[in-house]
């Protein structure tokens, strides 16, 4: 239970201290929108990795030299709300993350997510979803990358299973142009939704697969290209649960 504690602790100080750091980065928006924009994904990625040092999270990275300099889609299974933590924490440049849209209820973190260009999905609403879409192609022409988890929302099945993969997640890719880049994690549940309300010590594998550009696949594998993706993060956490 102490590190559930210290997780919380840190993520209410940091909310708390974050109230001025938030209207210091708004100011020098003002004048330099880039400087504040990489600032802030700096802040909050020091935060990750603080909160996953505090929860004991050892994690082993393949195929990061995957990862093309230039704004992409990320795409992952998603098992764990420590997912966005890992992941995020690795992102070179500006990233916005897709999320619910109950995430708006949380005052603070909504805000810090706003300034990271995250968006916030709402799934019973498609005229708002598709809005959603737009706006991340929008980002990832203007150089921003987009993560989304294709399923829809956290599978808390048996370890090496997938939910289906949502076609609509992939019009930003086609949309856009840019490459789709897949990121495959094992063992992440193990941290703390296997067994709340610890956070357990644990060891996770994130890989990144190789860059996948919509217009150099055949017709076929485009219509059907959530399919096709999650078939690669299947082969990928079942060839890496041996290294958890």
């Amino acid at each position: 239970m102490i590190r559930i504690i210290f997780v919380a602790l840190f993520l209410f100080l940091f909310l708390l201290l974050g109230i001025p750091v938030l209207g210091i980065e708004w100011i020098i928006g003002r004048f330099n929108k880039e400087a504040s924009d990489y600032q802030s994904l700096r802040i909050v990625q020091w935060a990750f990795k603080v909160i996953l040092k505090i929860a004991g999270v050892e994690v082993t990275v393949i195929g990061e030299e995957n990862v093309p300099d230039e704004p992409v889609l990320f795409i992952g299974n998603h098992r764990s709300y420590f997912d966005i933590l890992l992941t995020y924490s690795r992102c070179k440049h500006l990233t916005g993350y897709v999320a619910k849209k109950e995430m708006l209820r949380y005052p603070l973190l909504r805000d810090w997510m706003k300034r990271l260009y995250c968006l916030f999905l709402d799934r019973d609403n498609p005229k708002e979803g598709l809005k959603t879409i737009l706006q991340a192609i929008d980002y990832v022409k203007n150089g921003i990358s987009i993560c989304i988890f294709p399923e829809g929302t956290r599978n808390d099945g048996e370890e090496l299973s997938l939910l289906p993969f949502h076609n609509g997640s992939f019009k930003i890719a086609e949309k856009s142009g840019c490459a789709i880049v897949p990121m495959s994690m094992n063992n992440t549940i193990d941290i703390f939704e296997g067994h709340l309300p610890r956070i357990k010590k644990t060891h996770v594998v994130l890989e990144y697969g190789k860059p996948i550009y919509m217009k150099d696949l055949d017709k076929e594998t485009k219509k059907h290209i959530g399919e096709y993706c999650q078939n690669i993060i299947r082969e990928t956490i079942h060839k890496n649960q041996a290294l958890v």
